[in-house]
């Protein structure tokens, strides 16, 4: 019996080569877990029943293109799309031969940070799934973590994949704007959206990215890779430098068993040999969050222009084109497109675009800069991830400030279009808290590097502590507590 739970994608890929498994056992396998568990979870948006791969399966977060299967963002206002076409990851994917699981859940255009602004309903957390999995990309990572699919793919604006993988206790990474393609995935803010993996391990993370990863002529933004990509070994940090921003690390509203875990694990990397000092980037906190609800807001009012009824999508009557446009947006967008659409066209709009979208990417030149000087003395930058662990469903829907607060420690490095690497280190409150590595400009191999040292000092388990007693998942878990120690 395959154990989908506990097998990474590297495993599963040496079951396949040494031919203990067929690619469609495989499949069945993960089809079988997603029939157990996805009721309880809603990981998934759909499952696909046939896929051209006959490798590992991986499952695709629902703002990727791909041919033949129903795209939506999580958004009524795109229900029933289906492309003609696949995006550029998702056809680098099938070059690779894995096979299509389905596409998961997601918050509306990737807009939010717990999967409760999705049009179809909020994923849950496998931990405690009272507890949201993060956002925008919860379906990616609690499918990960409750052995749905042995890895994915995400995207990230302001934390999208790093976020819901420390919540859900796994591994993501926000590659460095540019090295993948975004041709086929649908936009929210052009110039932060970037897709990248997640996964059980450093190593199935190193892998998916070397996938996707590289120049498309189809994206203009996109850069050749400056060194291969190069799957990490050893646990050795000699030799390796790691700032601690101060203001990362002490920022309002860090939970202290967030900052314990932290600390514990920063102990660690300095245990394996690693040179750590504080550095600080007092701009990027004080500014980061207000500078990217300016700019990202401001982009998507521009991207989200286009959904109108009329080239796809459903549409709404009316009497008129203007009618039939108000309607069909009124009706397909949920309350957190409106918000931000409303909120970027005021900052674009004339009188006020050099006040606020101007300043804004004035103080992102600013962020980028810090980050550029804290690199001189530092070669990563390791912090929480989240200012707390999951948080219960529904504590935050109504209070939109709060539910942005969620990103502060994510969306600087965003900004600074630089790569950032999840990795779980410990629990808090018998939850899971990320550690957040933050690397320069095409570094994510010395991220790897670092990850997988730290993966193997901390031992962290990533089965859900309510499953690890012999309960079945997807069965009645009762006397267990959703937060067992780790």
């Amino acid at each position: 019996m395959i154990d989908t739970l506990r097998l990474t994608a590297e495993d599963a890929q040496a079951l396949l080569d040494r031919g203990e498994v067929s690619g469609a056992e495989l499949r069945a396998a993960y089809l079988d877990a997603i029939s157990e568990r996805d009721g309880e979870l809603r990981c998934f948006l759909r499952t696909v029943d046939e896929t051209e791969g006959d490798g590992v399966p991986i499952a695709l977060k629902d703002v990727i293109s791909t041919k033949r299967v129903e795209t939506t963002a999580g958004s009524k206002i795109l229900a029933g799309y289906v492309p003609v076409f696949d995006s550029t990851v998702a056809a680098r994917c099938k070059e690779a031969d894995l096979q299509l699981l389905g596409k998961t859940n997601t918050d509306e255009f990737a807009m939010g940070s717990s999967t409760e602004n999705s049009a179809f309903g909020p994923s849950r957390n496998p931990w405690d799934p009272t507890r949201v999995p993060g956002g925008s990309g919860g379906g990616s990572a609690a499918a990960v973590t409750a052995g749905l699919a042995p890895w994915a793919l995400g995207s990230d604006t302001g934390g999208s994949i790093k976020q819901p993988s420390a919540l859900c206790g796994n591994v993501g990474l926000r590659p460095t704007y540019g090295t993948v393609s975004r041709y086929g995935i649908v936009a929210f803010a052009s110039s932060l959206d970037q897709v990248g993996p997640v996964a059980k391990t450093v190593r199935d993370v190193a892998l998916l990215y070397s996938i996707i990863a590289g120049r498309d002529r189809n994206d203009s933004t996109t850069a050749e890779l400056p060194e291969p990509v190069r799957l990490p070994e050893g646990e050795s940090l000699a030799g390796v430098r790691i700032g601690v921003p101060t203001e990362l690390t002490e920022a309002d509203g860090i939970e202290p068993g967030v900052k314990d875990a932290v600390a514990r694990a920063i102990e660690l990397a300095e245990g394996l040999g690693a040179e750590v000092g504080e550095c600080s980037l007092p701009r990027s906190v004080r500014y980061g969050l207000p500078c990217y609800y300016l700019i990202a807001p401001a982009e998507a009012s521009s991207n989200l222009a286009r959904y109108d009824g009329v080239r796809y999508g459903p549409r709404a009557a009316g009497e008129s084109y203007q009618e039939l446009v108000e309607r069909t947006r009124d009706d397909g967008f949920g309350d957190e497109p409106k918000r931000r659409i409303m909120l970027g066209t005021y900052a674009l709009s004339a009188g006020y675009y050099d006040a606020f979208y101007g300043q804004a990417q004035k103080v992102r030149t600013l962020i980028i800069q810090e980050h550029r000087e804290a690199f001189e003395r530092f070669d990563v930058l390791a912090c929480p991830t989240s200012p707390t662990v999951a948080f219960p469903i529904g504590e935050r829907a109504g209070d939109p400030l709060a539910m942005y607060a969620s990103d502060l420690l994510t969306i600087p490095s965003c900004l600074a279009g630089l790569p950032g690497l999840s990795v779980p280190c410990g629990l808090s409150e018998g939850l899971p808290v990320g550690l957040q590595l933050i690397g320069p400009q095409f570094g994510e191999n010395l991220l790897f590097r670092v990850g997988h040292a730290l993966e193997q000092a901390i031992g962290f388990d990533t089965v859900p502590a309510r499953w690890r007693h012999g309960v079945r998942p997807g069965s009645d878990p009762s006397g267990l507590t959703p937060r067992d120690s780790q």
